[in-house]
């Protein structure tokens, strides 16, 4: 393999999360006087950390947000995936692969420690992460699309930065590889490619990746 680390974001490229995420995403906003569709929701927030989207309704409308959304969004989050959350068709397939060569790999992801432990837990995906393979914005100061969370990750897990590839699936996530020095794979199963033109490949079929990272 061309690389010695593989760095996987998490949700839309292991966890099928997104469509849920952000449809609650968008509800809840709506419901706090924020009238966010479900397609507003993917365009500005897909791949944020939560304190991106603090930031950006504050931005454009002046108003904060409630101190309790955080706690209630990621509840209202966390029993949807309990209810309907699968792994990224292919994405085992992957780690298999990956695991059988010996190829080390990690998750970055601007979601909580929490909200990716319950995703991998409901989706048996956490026999492939222990949490040393494990990364998240909560780790650094800054997230995407800042390249902290991948420097981060590669320093932990000893790699240099040139030597490691990014799998996102959305802007800020390639931003922030690119940022850090890293190739970037960019997954358009659910982005269109052309908001990932900045990436080093485009792909569709993550059952497709162990082939293309040779």
């Amino acid at each position: 393999m061309r690389y010695e680390m593989v760095i996987f974001d998490n949700d839309g490229v292991l966890v099928d999360s997104e469509p849920i995420s952000n449809r609650l995403l968008a509800a809840y906003l709506t419901e706090l006087g924020h009238p966010t569709s479900y397609e507003d929701s993917i365009r500005d927030y897909m791949g944020s950390a939560m304190h991106r989207i603090h930031d950006l309704v504050h931005d454009r409308t002046g108003r904060r947000l409630p101190e309790e959304f955080d706690d209630v969004f990621h509840g209202r989050v966390f029993a949807a995936f309990e209810r309907e959350l699968e792994p990224v068709p292919g994405a085992v397939g992957v780690l298999e692969k990956l695991a059988a060569d010996g190829v080390p790999y990690c998750v970055a992801s601007s979601g909580s420690h929490e909200r990716i432990r319950v995703g991998h837990r409901k989706t048996g995906l956490d026999r492939w992460f222990g949490d040393e393979r494990v990364f998240s914005s909560q780790d650094v100061g800054r997230g995407k699309p800042a390249p902290d969370l991948f420097l981060y990750a590669a320093r932990e897990m000893g790699v240099a930065p040139e030597r490691c590839v990014v799998i996102e699936d959305s802007p800020l996530g390639v931003q922030a590889a690119v940022a850090a020095g890293m190739d970037v794979y960019g997954f358009t199963a659910m982005t269109p490619a052309a908001k990932l033109a900045a990436a080093t490949q485009l792909f569709s079929d993550m059952g497709e990746l162990a082939d293309l990272l040779v």
